[in-house]
C-alpha cells in the first residue's frame, strides 16, 4: 500500500515537474522570439531612415545637375556669341 502512494506521487510529481518546464521553456522561447522580432524591426527601421536619407542626397543631386546644365547651356550660348563675333572680326 506504501508503495502504491508513492509510486503515485512520484508519478504526480513527474507530470508537475514535466508542466513546470514545459511552460518555463515556452516562456523562453516566447521571450527570445519578441527580442527577435524587436531587433529586426529597428534594423528594417534603420534601413528605412537610411533609404530616406539617400533618396533627399538624389534629389539634391538632380537639382546640382539641374542647374549645371543650364549654366552649361548658357556658356555654350555665350560661346557661340564670342565666336561669331571672333568670325567677324577677321573677316574685316
Amino acid at each position: 500500500m506504501l508503495t502504491t502512494i508513492i509510486a503515485a506521487l512520484a508519478g504526480v510529481s513527474g507530470i508537475l515537474l514535466g508542466w513546470h518546464g514545459k511552460t518555463r521553456a515556452y516562456r523562453e522561447d516566447i521571450t527570445k522570439e519578441v527580442t527577435a522580432d524587436a531587433s529586426l524591426q529597428t534594423d528594417v527601421s534603420y534601413i528605412k531612415r537610411g533609404i530616406d536619407d539617400i533618396r533627399v542626397d538624389l534629389r539634391m543631386q538632380g537639382q546640382r545637375m539641374d542647374g549645371l546644365a543650364e549654366r552649361v547651356t548658357r556658356v555654350e550660348e555665350s560661346s557661340k556669341q564670342a565666336h561669331r563675333r571672333i568670325d567677324r572680326i577677321e573677316e574685316n
